[in-house]
């Protein structure tokens, strides 16, 4: 983990809830894809954990949803220096991936991917993505998977755009492993679907970031792990669903 000050070189709307942000500063601390950034904002006591979207460089872009005070004052950020915790949560196991990895995202849950599909395309793997969203207008991100040659498929659960229902609609045949970050209900979903072992990242609210507070943490079958510091990426075989 480490502080330092990233100043905004853009920020813009996406869709017309989810931003696209790019800084620059030390990325030294950040080490793989699924980790995340935890942003101090003006008048605001607690932090806001952001995924990592992508990394090249001192050049950081997260992507976040507007759900709040915090990420709506960091919509109308032009310029400015942010102080940011850099290199939290453990992030994916890119070894697992085996030849032909599976990609899951919902929503706001398709940032960590990016980096990870980078990442596992750059080591020569043929990586399967599915993206999956309400509907046509909330859809961002599909170009740049395609352009980093992933085989890319959306769901939109009214049927505006690709194919009509969830992620676990739209499951190819064959994969070697899986890769998953969204909302709970769709990782339930996925973890009920899929075929192989895989790693889940989940969303928690968060009170420190690091595993200091306590705030995240959540039962496993192995003991109670904090999702900041433990997390928030579980494998497949040691996650206890909440009843």
């Amino acid at each position: 983990m480490k502080q330092g000050i990233f100043e905004i070189i853009s920020n813009g709307p996406l869709t017309e809830n989810v931003f696209k942000m790019a800084l620059c500063g030390d990325t030294s601390a950040i080490t793989g894809p699924g980790q995340f950034v935890n942003i101090k904002l003006d008048g605001l006591y607690l932090r806001r954990p952001i995924s990592v979207c992508d990394l090249e460089g001192d050049i950081l872009t997260l992507i976040y949803k507007v759900v709040g005070k915090g990420t709506e004052q960091m919509s109308k950020m032009k310029s400015g220096g942010l102080d940011i915790l850099s290199g939290l949560g453990n992030g994916y196991d890119m070894s697992a991936a085996g030849e032909n990895p599976l990609l899951i995202g919902g929503g706001v849950g398709v940032p960590p991917l990016y980096l990870l599909a980078k990442r596992l395309r750059a080591a020569g793997k043929s990586v399967a993505v599915v993206m999956g969203f309400n509907t046509s207008s909330e859809i961002f991100y599909e170009d740049e998977f395609k352009a980093l040659g992933c085989d890319v498929t959306v769901t939109t659960v009214d049927g505006s755009y690709g194919i009509k229902g969830f992620v676990t609609s739209a499951l190819p045949e064959k994969y070697s492993y899986v890769y998953t970050c969204g909302p709970e209900p769709m990782l339930k979903a996925v973890y009920g679907a899929i075929k192989t072992s895989g790693q889940f990242s989940f969303e928690e609210r968060m009170g420190c970031g690091f595993g200091a507070c306590m705030g995240c943490s959540c039962e496993t079958v192995t003991g109670y792990k904090r999702i900041c510091r433990d997390g928030p990426v579980l494998m497949k075989e040691e996650i206890k669903w909440r009843t």
